[in-house]
């Protein structure tokens, strides 16, 4: 479970609790996949971690660090007077469709952009039949 980070603003409590605002994805379907953009500014590949539960939810999740965690010592003594950016640590599930082919699921990053690929595969068309009753 991911904790949240709570804020004196509102409006950045409600961003850092509601986890579509704080990590919002872009979903893309093209003939062959179906691509998922996700905004993370200044993370890296090293700082988000990408899994995949019961072969059809994706998590995402990681930390954004304040400032004042990475910066030096005088940064620390520094008086912030508006803080809006996202902090903490996040997490962000959803499902992935039927027609998909988890196991081959790709992840990239490119300039704060995590890019999820997952190509598609057909799905058996449901059919219909009429089953012959046999005499005993």
């Amino acid at each position: 479970m991911c904790s949240l980070l709570r804020s004196s603003n509102p409006i950045v409590g409600m961003m850092n609790m509601c986890p579509v605002l704080s990590t919002p994805i872009d979903w893309k379907e093209t003939p062959q996949a179906h691509c998922f953009f996700v905004d993370l500014p200044g993370l890296s590949k090293e700082d988000v971690k990408v899994e995949l539960d019961k072969g059809r939810v994706v998590k995402i999740s990681g930390k954004w660090k304040a400032e004042e965690e990475i910066g030096d010592e005088n940064e620390k003594k520094n008086l912030w007077h508006r803080v809006e950016r996202n902090r903490g640590d996040f997490c962000r599930k959803f499902r992935l469709p039927q027609n998909m082919k988890a196991d081959q699921l790709e992840a990239s990053m490119e300039n704060g952009v995590l890019i999820l690929t997952v190509p598609k595969q057909e799905l058996k068309k449901p059919f219909s039949k009429v089953i012959e009753i046999e005499e005993k």
